[in-house]
This record gives C-alpha cells, sequence and structure tokens, in this order.
C-alpha cells in the first residue's frame, strides 16, 4: 500500500514538473533570445547565446518609448480596475442583498450581455466615444472598460456565501448599505476581490484590438499596440528580434511582480475558496 502510494506521489510530482517545464519554457526562450544576436535567433540549434547581448536591454528601455507605453498600460489598467471594482461590487452587493422586483431578470439581463461577441460592441462604442469628443484619449480607454461581466459574476457568488446573518447583524447596527458592502462583505470575501482584480488587470493591460480603433497617437499607445507599431511593422527597430523579445521580458515584468504578490489569494480565489471567514 506504501509503494502504491509513493508511486501515485512520484507520478503527480512528473506530471506537475512536466507542466511547469512547458509553462516556463517560452518565457526563458524569450529572456535567452533578448541576450542573443540577430543571426543566433535566426540559428534554432543555438539555445544558449555566446556571449550575452546585455545592451538589447539598454537600447529598448533608454533609446525607446516602451517604458512610455508600459506606463501608458500601467495608468489605464489600474483605473480601470478600480472602477470595475467599485461597480462590480455594487452590482453584485444589490443582486444578492437588496430585495427589489425584476433582480432576477436583471441579473440574467447583465449575464447575457456576456454572450455578445466582444467585437459585436465596437462599433457603437466607437460612435458614443466621438459623440462625447474622447477618441484617442485615457478617459475614452478607461470609461469603455469600467464594467466588467466576469467581474459581477465572479463577485455575486462570492457574496452569496455570506452568511445572511452577518448582514442582518449590520443593518441592526444603523450600517447603511455602503459601509455594509466595504467594510462588511468586502473583506469576506478578499480573495475573490484579488482574483477579479489580478485577471482584469492582466486583460486590460494586454488588450490589443479596441486601444488599437480608438487611439491613434504614439503618446497614448499601450503596450501591446507600441510593441507592434514600434518593434514590428517596420518602425525604429523593424524585425530586430532581440530587441523585440527584450521588449516583450521588459513588458512581462510587471505582471509577473503582480502574481508574486498576490499568488496566494489568487489560487484561494481561484480554487473556490472566496476568502471568508466565519
Amino acid at each position: 500500500m506504501k509503494i502504491r502510494t509513493g508511486i501515485q506521489k512520484t507520478g503527480k510530482m512528473v506530471i506537475l514538473l512536466v507542466f511547469c517545464v512547458f509553462t516556463v519554457f517560452p518565457f526563458v526562450w524569450m529572456v535567452l533570445s533578448a541576450l542573443k544576436t540577430k543571426a543566433e535567433i535566426m540559428d534554432v540549434s543555438a539555445f544558449f547565446p555566446a556571449e550575452f547581448q546585455w545592451q538589447n536591454f539598454y537600447e529598448v528601455i533608454f533609446n525607446s518609448p516602451l517604458l512610455k507605453y508600459v506606463a501608458n498600460s500601467l495608468y489605464v489598467s489600474a483605473f480601470t480596475l478600480l472602477i470595475q471594482i467599485v461597480t462590480g461590487a455594487m452590482i453584485a452587493y444589490a443582486i444578492v442583498f437588496m430585495k427589489f422586483k425584476g433582480k432576477k431578470i436583471l441579473f440574467a439581463v447583465i449575464m447575457g450581455t456576456y454572450m455578445l461577441p466582444t467585437a459585436a460592441t465596437y462599433i457603437p462604442s466607437y460612435i458614443i466615444l466621438a459623440d462625447w469628443g474622447l477618441l484617442n484619449t485615457y478617459t475614452g480607454l478607461i470609461i469603455s472598460g469600467c464594467v466588467s461581466i466576469f467581474g459581477i459574476f465572479l463577485l455575486r457568488q462570492a457574496f452569496m456565501q455570506v452568511p445572511a446573518g452577518m448582514i442582518e447583524a449590520a443593518r441592526i447596527d444603523g450600517a447603511s448599505h455602503w459601509q455594509i458592502l466595504w467594510r462588511v462583505v468586502c473583506p469576506m470575501t478578499k480573495s475573490s476581490f484579488i482574483t477579479m482584480g489580478l485577471m482584469n488587470f492582466i486583460t486590460c493591460y494586454n488588450n490589443y484590438m479596441w486601444p488599437s480603433l480608438i487611439t491613434d497617437s504614439d503618446s497614448k499607445m499601450l503596450v501591446s499596440q507600441g510593441l507592434r507599431k514600434f518593434f514590428i511593422e517596420g518602425g525604429a527597430y523593424g524585425t530586430e528580434w532581440p530587441l523585440v523579445m527584450a521588449g516583450s521580458a521588459i513588458i512581462v515584468l510587471p505582471l509577473l511582480i503582480l502574481f508574486a504578490f498576490t499568488q496566494k489569494w489568487f489560487i484561494n480565489g481561484i480554487g473556490g475558496d472566496t476568502g471568508m471567514k466565519g
């Protein structure tokens, strides 16, 4: 029995190790490619660079607008996420804890919009932003993503696990809906908020199609747009793949740092643990 258990544990570890290798390999390859010459990248037999080309990172950081693109994406993503958390939490709270006619219909309509292809919303959203004079602005980028249907659904599921007695006790003590949401419900479902925040932040940070449609100024470009235009589409570097890889590695770095600080709560949220404390 012990031998069988040991074999099972070893098998699981081997499988996990294989998955880890496949997961980490693209990033390792990207970093190593950033330290190669262009000729070495084209040579598929050369996995490691003959000599580390650190000047590739220097060139990208100090002689290109990449850091400006990263700053733009961090700024837009942070403000968009802040609004998404507020709107998502308020809507989820209303659906779970407030009583009003048509609540189920409202939730069905909200979830129904989640089934719409994203591309189907581009034209009406573009027209609205054009009428408001918000094309090619940070404000247009932020308000066009101020509501997250995924966030509403995730927070609703988490709020449903909050004991009704806690809400009633807070109401008896004279707490308002706003106070109950942020002082009672939010701390009890912290993992779900962090999971929503991390996933939505990454989505916004990596967004390409919609920002490409409403922004055309180099100073307003996000990382995906800037990387493509400046480094790939015949821009300053054309097809200098070592610089493209160096730029890509720098772009990924903020996301890795963010995940490193939030992985505990993110894993709990993904695993169904909302972070609720009884």
